[in-house]
C-alpha cells in the first residue's frame, strides 16, 4: 500500500508541478516535499542500517556455536556456496539468452544509432555527481578483484563494517569468533554462547520496533525515485530496461520457484507470502544489506527456518549471493557492446559470464559495485566509450537497483529454505 501511494502521489506532483518556474510557491513547495521524504527515509534507512552489524555478529556466533564444532559448520558452508555458484550462473544465463534474443542494442540489426546519439548527451548532460561516480569507478583495474580477498581480513574489522560497509570483515570475523567460542571448556563455552543467543533476541526485537515505521519509511523513499525519474532516455532505453526486467522476473517467479519446490520441497507461493514484507523493503531500499535485519525475522518467524541456519547462511548470502547483480551486469555489457558496434563471439560471451560471476561477489562489499564491475568487464573486452555509455545507463539504473536487490534478497532467502530442509530440518513451507 505504501509503493502504490508513494507512485501515485509523485506521479501526481510530476503532472501538476513540473516545469514550475524556479523560485515559485509551485517549485518551493515540490522541493519542500521532496526534502522531506529524503530526510524521513534517511532516518529509515540509518534504522535499519543502526541494527546490521550488532544483527550480523549475533547471528552468526549464535548460530555457528549450535552446530556443534566445525564438521556442521563445514557442512553448511559447502551447502551454502554450491547454492550460491549455481543460481548466480542460472541467473546469468537467463541474462545472456535474452540479450542475445532480444538484442536491445541494434535496430534492424545494426547497431541502433539513436541509443549511441544519447549516450552522448546523456554524457554531455550528467551532473557533477554521475560523471565523479563514474571517474571513481574507471580507475579501478582487473587487480582490483584482489580488493575481494583483502576485505575477508580487514585490519579493523569495526572500522571496515562502518567506514566501507564491507560486511565481508565483520562475517569473517564473527565465523572465526565462533569457532573459537566452541573450543571453549564446558561452563565458559555455554555462557559465552548464551550470551550471544540472548543478544540476538535482543536485535531481533529491536528490529520489530524499527519495521514499525516501514509504512512511512518505504513511502518516504519511494516518492522522490519515482518524481526524479525522467523520461526522455528511458524511452531510447526502454527494450534495454524491459529485457533487464524480464531476467529478473524469470528468474524470480520461476527457477528460484523451482529450487524451492524440487530442491527445498516446499511450497514456493507460501515463501513468497512468507517474505513479502522483506521483498517490499529490498525494493525501495535498493540493498541487501539495509533488508537483512527484516529477512532474517521473515525466514525465521514466517518461513520456519531455524536460526542455526538462517544466522549462518543469510548474513553470508548478502555479501556472496548476488543472482540479480550478475543477471544485470552481463545485460548491461552485451547491450552496450551491441550498441557500439562490437561483435562478441563465444570466446568473448564466456569470458563475460566468469566475469559477472566473479565481480557479483567480489566487488559486492564497495560502492557503486555493479557500476564498477561493467566498468572492468567493458574495459577488458575492448569495448570503447565505457564511461560514457555507464553514465548513460545511470538514468535508468535506480529501478533496475531496486528489483535486482529483491532478486539479490530472495534467493538468499530460497538458500536458506533449502538449507535447512537438507538439514532434516521442518519448516512452515512444507506441502500439505
Amino acid at each position: 500500500m505504501a509503493l502504490v501511494l508513494a507512485t501515485l502521489t509523485a506521479l501526481a506532483l510530476r503532472g501538476l508541478f513540473q516545469g514550475a518556474a524556479e523560485g515559485s510557491e509551485s517549485a518551493r513547495f515540490v522541493n519542500v516535499a521532496l526534502e522531506t521524504c529524503r530526510f524521513v527515509g534517511d532516518l529509515f534507512m540509518r534504522g535499519l542500517k543502526m541494527v546490521i552489524v550488532p544483527l550480523v555478529v549475533t547471528a552468526v556466533v549464535s548460530g555457528i556455536t549450535g552446530l556443534k564444532g566445525a564438521e556442521g559448520f563445514g557442512r553448511l558452508g559447502i551447502k551454502c556456496v554450491s547454492f550460491y555458484v549455481a543460481s548466480s550462473l542460472a541467473a546469468i544465463t537467463v541474462g545472456l539468452v535474452l540479450v542475445n534474443t532480444l538484442k536491445p542494442g541494434l535496430a534492424d540489426g545494426e547497431p541502433n544509432e539513436a541509443i549511441r546519439v544519447a549516450f552522448e548527451q546523456r554524457d554531455a548532460a550528467a551532473d557533477d555527481s554521475d560523471k565523479e561516480t563514474v571517474a571513481v569507478a574507471s580507475t579501478r583495474e582487473g587487480k582490483d578483484f584482489l580488493g575481494f580477498f583483502k576485505a575477508l581480513i580487514p585490519e579493523n574489522v569495526i572500522g571496515a563494517a562502518s567506514e566501507n560497509g564491507q560486511m565481508l570483515g565483520v562475517i569473517v570475523f564473527s565465523i572465526l569468533f565462533a569457532a573459537a567460542v566452541t573450543r571453549l571448556p564446558g561452563d565458559t563455552g555455554d555462557s559465552v554462547r548464551d550470551f550471544f543467543g540472548a543478544a540476538n533476541e535482543a536485535m531481533i526485537t529491536v528490529t520489530k520496533w524499527i519495521m514499525a515505521l516501514a509504512p512511512i519509511g518505504i513511502y518516504a523513499l519511494i516518492l522522490p525515485v519515482v518524481y526524479e525519474t525522467g523520461t526522455d532516455l528511458f524511452k531510447q532505453l526502454g527494450k534495454y530496461f524491459f529485457t533487464v526486467l524480464i531476467g529478473l522476473a524469470f528468474h524470480l517467479f520461476v527457477i528460484l520457484p523451482l529450487a524451492l519446490r524440487y530442491a527445498g520441497g516446499v511450497s514456493p507461493l507460501a515463501h513468497f507470502r512468507a517474505m513479502r514484507p522483506a521483498l517490499l523493503l529490498a525494493f525501495s531500499t535498493a540493498s541487501s544489506s539495509a533488508t537483512l535485519p527484516v529477512t532474517m525475522r521473515c525466514v525465521q518467524e514466517n518461513s520456519g527456518v531455524s536460526k542455526r541456519v538462517s544466522g549462518f547462511s543469510l548474513p553470508l548470502g548478502s555479501s556472496l549471493n548476488m543472482d540479480g547483480t550478475a543477471l544485470y551486469e552481463c545485460v548491461a555489457v552485451i547491450f552496450v557492446a551491441q550498441v557500439m558496434g562490437i561483435g562478441l563471439g563465444i570466446g568473448e560471451q564466456v569470458f563475460i559470464v566468469v566475469a559477472a560471476l566473479l565481480t557479483s561477489v567480489g566487488m559486492a562489499g564497495i560502492p557503486s559495485a555493479s557500476l564498477v564491475a561493467i566498468l572492468l568487464i567493458l574495459k577488458n573486452s575492448g569495448i570503447p566509450n565505457a564511461e560514457t555509455a555507464v553514465v548513460a545507463l545511470l538514468s535508468v539504473d535506480r529501478l533496475l537497483d531496486m528489483s535486482r536487490t529483491a532478486v539479490n534478497m530472495f534467493s538468499d532467502s530460497c538458500a536458506a529454505v533449502i538449507v535447512a530442509r537438507s538439514e532434516g530440518e521442518t519448516t512452515n513451507l512444507q506441502e500439505s
